[in-house]
């Protein structure tokens, strides 16, 4: 069994058992027929998925890596607040009549801001650190902008990463590791999705940066299960997972910006039976 079957489980075993539900409360998410989605929901989960050991994609059901990766790299280094820049559909539902999202996720990452050492976007500031002052403690990328709100489709959901490097003792090289903070996650949508992308994107970052890659922390205030997704997830979880593929970044790539969703890939891959048609609240 994969780590991050193993997490994905005990995680939702523990919403639906210990979780607090919203039924009958005011909620802001609806479905398609204008029903309330009110859902289960646990505070302050953390996952920790050690990525030097395992690649943490769920085997329970199959993770479309590619497009996960190109969704990252649309926010990350597209730097695109614009769906006729993605390979997916998952942001349909909040673009305009011309593809944009607003003042959200790529926008962000797009601003350049002054430093002592010049103008950066934050991107190219984390990987400037990295190279040039790993130790610091101030390594951090932030799209939960208050002043953009009022002009974001959707508010960040994943909107932080922090930065940490550690050495090995004995080891030549240094350790990437990041913290991934989510204000709010739909687990049967959003969960392994969103681990795979900021995985990849680690995994990316520390070749950048010529170092190894290491753990990567997932804190979500908000993890729940929405009332029509519970049959699927009880199904979901009591499924066999099979062991964990082996993932393969391409080595000849030492640009961030140079990488693309064909770069990635996994070895081995085995997973359980689709899952289809779940419905999106809005």
């Amino acid at each position: 069994m994969s780590q991050a079957d193993l997490i994905f489980i005990n995680m939702c075993r523990d919403i639906l058992e210990n979780g607090t539900t919203t039924e009958g409360q005011k909620v802001r998410p609806h479905w398609p027929d204008g029903t309330p989605a009110y859902t289960i929901k646990k505070f302050g989960v953390c996952n920790r998925y050690d990525l030097s050991k395992e690649f943490p994609i769920l085997t329970l059901r199959k993770t479309a890596l590619k497009l996960c990766t190109d969704e990252m790299l649309w926010i990350w280094q597209k730097k695109s607040n614009n769906i006729h820049d993605l390979a997916s559909h998952v942001w349909d539902e909040w673009a305009d009549e011309n593809g944009s999202i607003g003042k959200a996720y790529g926008y962000q990452m797009s601003v350049k801001h002054k430093y002592s050492e010049g103008m950066f976007d934050q991107v190219d500031r984390v990987i400037y650190d990295l190279k040039n002052n790993p130790f610091s403690r101030r390594i951090m990328t932030n799209l939960y902008v208050h002043q953009d709100l009022s002009e974001m489709h959707l508010y960040p959901c994943a909107y932080s990463m922090t930065f940490n490097v550690t050495q090995k003792k004995g080891d030549d090289k240094l350790t990437l590791n990041a913290v991934l903070n989510q204000r709010s996650q739909d687990v049967l949508a959003a969960n392994n999705w969103n681990v795979v992308q900021y995985a990849v994107l680690m995994h990316m970052i520390a070749q950048v940066c010529d170092m190894r890659v290491g753990e990567m922390v997932h804190m979500i205030a908000d993890a729940h299960i929405y009332d029509r997704h519970v049959p699927i997830i009880e199904d979901l979880i009591s499924r066999t997972p099979y062991d964990a593929p082996t993932f393969h970044l391409n080595p000849d790539i030492h640009d961030f910006y140079q990488f693309t969703k064909d770069d990635v890939s996994v070895e081995n891959y085995r997973y359980g039976e689709p899952v289809k048609n779940i419905p999106i609240a809005i």
